[in-house]
C-alpha cells in the first residue's frame, strides 16, 4: 500500500475516498489528536473529508490546516502536540494522482514499521469505532504564520536579495512570505494554487522550470526558487539563469550545514562528485535507500548533520525531519547573500553521469537475476536499494522503479569514456537479465 513516499496513485483507482476513510480509522486506533492538510488538487477535498471522518469515528480530535504545504503540516504535529499528521497530496505527481502521507511528531514521515502497522489495520478492516457521543472534533486552524516565523528565525541574510519564486501552483507561498519578512524583493510565478497545474508540470525539473531560469537570467534577480505541488521539494537557479543540478544543490547545502567529522545522508543514486566535494572539508556521505523517508531515518541518527535527495528534498535534522522546501529556499538565499551561487557551484567539479531505463513486467524476477550475477562478478556490491556496484573510479546502479514497469540504470565515472564503458557494462547486465 505504501511506496517510497507514502500512499500515492491515480484518483478513483489506487486512491479513493474509501481508502482514505480506512486509513483514517486505522490511524485513529491509537491517536488522540491528528493534524491534517492537503495540497491544491480538487480531489483533495473529498479525500481529506473521508480521512477526517475515519479519524473522528475513532474519537480522534482533528486539527485541520486546510490548504497547506506538506512541511507546514509535518511541523504542525509537534506544534499542536499531536500524535500524528496526515497530508493528502501526490507531491510532484501529475494532477490525475493523489495520495496520503503520514507524519510523526518529530516531523519525520512514518517509517517502514509504522507503515506496516497502518497497512495491517487497513487490511484487517475491523475498526474500533467510538460511540455516537464520543466522536472527535474537527477544528480548522492556520499553520502558515507559525511556519513563516520558524523560517525567519532559522536564517540570517548578509544582505537583501532579489528572488523569483516559482510556487508551482501549490501551497508554497510560505516561502514568499518568509523571504519578504527577511527583506528580500520577491517576484512570483505560478503563485495561484491550482491542482491542475496550468503553469507548468508539478515536478520542478530543469525543463519544467525553464521560464524561471530565463526570467532570473534576463533580469537583475539574484536567485530563482522552484517548488513542487506541495512544497516539500526545492530546486534553484543562479543569477545567470543556470538551473542548478540536484547533486550540486545537495553539495552546497550540505557543505554549509555540516562540519568536519559529520556525516550527510543521501540516497544510493547520488553523484560521486558530492562525496568528493564534501571530503574536502572532512565530511562523509552515508548512503540510504531512495526516498525522503529513508533519508530522514538516517538523518535522525547521531552525527548526521544534513540529509538530501538530488530530486529536491532537503532535511536539517536540527530544525525538522520533514523535507522542508521553504526552509531550503531560505537557507539557499542566505548562502547567496554571502556569496553568489554560481561562484559556489563553480568550485565543485562535476562528473559525467549516464541514466536510462529498460521496460519489464517482471521487475522482481529481473532484479533477482541481476543481483545473483552481480554479486558473483563484482567485489564491492550493495543491495541496500537495487544493486549498486562501486568500482573505485566509477559506479553503477540497477534499481527497479517503485511506480513504473521499468528498471533504471545509472552509471557515473570521473572520466566520460569510463562513464560510457561502465554504463554499457551495466546495460548489458540488465538486458541479459530481462531476456532471460
Amino acid at each position: 500500500m505504501f511506496g517510497t513516499s507514502g500512499i500515492r496513485g491515480a484518483v478513483g483507482d489506487e486512491v479513493t475516498a474509501d481508502l482514505a476513510l480506512r486509513v483514517g480509522r486505522a490511524l485513529g486506533a491509537d491517536t488522540d489528536r491528528v493534524v491534517v492538510g492537503r495540497d491544491a488538487r480538487e480531489s483533495g477535498d473529498p479525500l481529506l473529508d473521508a480521512l477526517t471522518a475515519g479519524l473522528r469515528e475513532t474519537g480522534t480530535e482533528v486539527v485541520d490546516l486546510g490548504l497547506a504545504a506538506t512541511p507546514t503540516v509535518a511541523r504542525g504535529v509537534g506544534w499542536r502536540e499531536a500524535d500524528a499528521g496526515v497530508v493528502v497530496t501526490a507531491s510532484h505527481n501529475p494532477p490525475t494522482d493523489n495520495g496520503i502521507k503520514l507524519w510523526q511528531p518529530s516531523g519525520q514521515a512514518f517509517d517502514s514499521a509504522l507503515q506496516d502497522e497502518i497497512t495491517a489495520r487497513v487490511e484487517a478492516g475491523d475498526p474500533d469505532l467510538a460511540p455516537w457521543n464520543e466522536l472527535g472534533d474537527r477544528a480548522r486552524r492556520d499553520g502558515r504564520e507559525r511556519h513563516v516565523d520558524a523560517l525567519v528565525e532559522a536564517v540570517d541574510l548578509v544582505e537583501s536579495l532579489s528572488v523569483v519564486v516559482d510556487v508551482g501552483n501549490g501551497p508554497g507561498g510560505v516561502t514568499v512570505d518568509a523571504l519578504q519578512r527577511l527583506g528580500c524583493e520577491v517576484e512570483t510565478l505560478n503563485a495561484q494554487p491550482d491542482g491542475s497545474f496550468p503553469g507548468r508540470p508539478s515536478e520542478p525539473t530543469p525543463g519544467n522550470c525553464a521560464s524561471l531560469a530565463t526570467l532570473v537570467g534576463e533580469t537583475d534577480a539574484d536567485v530563482g526558487i522552484a517548488h513542487d505541488g506541495d512544497a516539500d521539494r526545492m530546486r534553484a537557479a543562479t543569477a545567470e539563469g543556470e538551473f542548478l543540478s540536484g547533486d550540486v544543490t545537495l553539495a552546497l547545502l550540505a557543505r554549509a550545514a555540516a562540519s568536519e567529522g559529520d556525516e550527510v545522508a543521501a540516497p544510493v543514486d547520488t553523484s560521486l562528485a558530492v562525496d568528493d566535494h564534501l571530503a574536502e572539508v572532512g565530511v562523509t556521505v552515508t548512503r540510504t535507500r531512495v526516498g525522503d523517508v529513508y533519508v530522514a531515518e538516517r538523518a535522525s541518527e547521531p552525527g548526521v548533520a544534513f540529509g538530501g535527495e538530488p530530486s529536491g528534498a532537503w532535511i536539517w535534522p536540527g530544525e525538522t525531519l520533514c523535507p522542508d522546501g521553504p526552509l531550503a529556499a531560505c537557507k539557499l538565499v542566505a548562502l547567496a547573500s554571502e556569496r553568489p551561487l554560481a561562484a559556489r557551484a563553480a568550485e565543485m567539479e562535476t562528473y559525467p553521469i549516464r541514466r536510462d531505463s529498460v521496460h519489464t513486467d517482471e521487475k522482481r524476477a529481473v532484479m533477482e537475476r541481476v543481483t545473483e550475477r552481480v554479486t558473483d562478478e563484482y567485489d564491492d556490491v550493495s543491495t541496500l536499494d537495487g544493486v549498486r556496484v562501486d568500482l573505485g573510479d566509477a559506479w553503477f546502479l540497477l534499481r527497479a522503479s517503485g511506480t513504473e514497469s521499468i528498471v533504471r540504470i545509472t552509471a557515473e565515472a570521473r572520466d566520460a569514456d569510463r562513464a560510457d564503458a561502465v554504463f554499457a557494462e551495466a546495460r548489458t547486465l540488465l538486458t541479459d537479465a530481462v531476456e532471460d
